[in-house]
């Protein structure tokens, strides 16, 4: 594991030198990642917002910007890197190392043989505060679009014990997703789920509006598993940017 994050540290290292970039999450449904990869040399700006639906003793909101950018010059094989900026606001440990680090590689649906699902591999939550920050979530999925219903996303995680907990460090990660061109080609809903107790423990569901082919807006809600670890629901909203 500590091998992968640091391969993972180096290609944003050689990422930010060669574009001066200094600030998202990987691609994402709501909450998990997707096998979305940014295309090659689209760089992606996330701004997301988790907000509490409740003042008291909920947890603190939790505020990221960041950006994702595609590196892979090739159709079926693709592979993006990001770097967060994530805080609370509370000038906690957590908060005093903000910075997190994410890769994917993974081939879209069809590429391997007609009817192949999309395959992703990648980490993410990789900080740089260890038993803090240093969540070192690495996962793998599978996805596959079916006809009228939508897309189907299935796979698990393995994170890093001293920070997600004991039992709690793996497990399973699913979603759906569907454009609804029915009524808008603009108009796209989502739902995802991660398993356990920890803090990363959640189901969520959303619905975005692309008000450009290059700009879409986020509104959703997260539920999560353990109130104790995650705390009280949120409203999440995120604005999705990629250039060019």
């Amino acid at each position: 594991m500590k091998k992968m994050t640091m391969i993972v540290m180096l290609a944003m290292t050689l990422l930010l030198v060669t574009t001066g970039i200094a600030l998202a999450t990987p691609s994402t449904q709501i909450w998990i990642p997707s096998t979305d990869i940014q295309a090659y040399k689209t760089l992606h700006l996330g701004l997301d917002n988790y907000i509490r639906t409740t003042s008291k003793g909920g947890g603190a909101n939790t505020y990221d910007a960041g950006i994702t950018a595609g590196i892979l010059p090739f159709e079926k094989l693709q592979m993006e890197v990001g770097i967060d900026y994530m805080e609370a606001g509370t000038n906690s440990v957590a908060d005093q190392h903000p910075i997190y680090f994410n890769g994917k590689i993974g081939t879209p649906e069809d590429s391997l043989f007609k009817f192949s699902p999309a395959l992703a591999v990648g980490i993410y939550n990789a900080g740089t505060k260890a038993g803090v920050t240093g969540q070192n979530i690495a996962y793998g999925l599978a996805a596959k679009t079916l006809p009228i219903i939508g897309r189907f996303s299935v796979g698990g995680f393995h994170g890093a014990e001293t920070v997600l907990g004991s039992g709690q460090n793996n497990g399973v990660l699913a979603s759906w997703d569907r454009t609804m061109s029915e009524i808008s080609d603009k108009l796209w809903l989502a739902v995802d789920y991660q398993s356990g107790n920890s803090f990363m423990g959640a189901t969520s569901f959303g619905v975005s509006w692309a008000f450009a082919k290059n700009v879409s807006v986020i509104v959703g809600y997260d539920i999560y598993n353990n109130v104790q670890t995650g705390g009280k629901n949120t409203v999440t909203t995120q604005l999705d940017i990629n250039f060019p």
